[in-house]
């Protein structure tokens, strides 16, 4: 198996813990409502919310998957963090055995934010992931990031 890792950053003027909770307290609910193109809803399997918590996540119409297993590995309400992982569905293209993300939201000088966001791809043996699906990723991490800043600053 091989690994492939990845880091980004995004600004955000949106402070550290609005943007937290958002971001990954309140995703499942609030990503179908501002983008159901992207993901129609989300499941709960087992769990409460909290670490070992096992979602399914249902794409949108607009998205090439249908469906992936998620699970909860940390969440760190006061340090701002939070990590998971893809273990199972059609996002995994048949070429990962699994995605881990590991966030943290870090408050800036300006009452802002920074989304820093490492991104650790497990392929299956003798399996390459290109710079150009790489980069899909991010974009759309990007795009999704975006859409709940816009979201939140219209709301607030």
């Amino acid at each position: 198996m091989g690994v492939i890792t990845y880091d980004m950053e995004v600004p955000s003027s949106i402070p550290a813990a609005k943007m937290f909770k958002a971001l990954v307290l309140d995703v499942d609910t609030l990503i179908p409502m501002i983008m159901p193109q992207a993901i129609k809803n989300v499941e709960i399997l087992e769990g409460d919310g909290g670490v070992g918590t096992v979602n399914l996540i249902h794409f949108g119409e607009g998205s090439q998957y249908k469906s992936a297993k998620h699970r909860v590995d940390s969440l760190d309400t006061e340090n701002l963090t939070h990590s998971y992982s893809i273990f199972e569905g059609d996002a995994l293209m048949g070429v990962l055995e699994s995605i881990t993300y590991h966030v943290k939201i870090v408050p800036n000088e300006d009452g802002g934010c920074i989304c820093k966001n490492r991104s650790i791809y497990h392929t299956k043996e003798g399996v390459e992931i290109s710079e150009e699906k790489i980069k899909e990723g991010k974009e759309k991490a990007t795009v999704m990031f975006k859409a709940i800043e816009a979201y939140l600053n219209a709301n607030s």
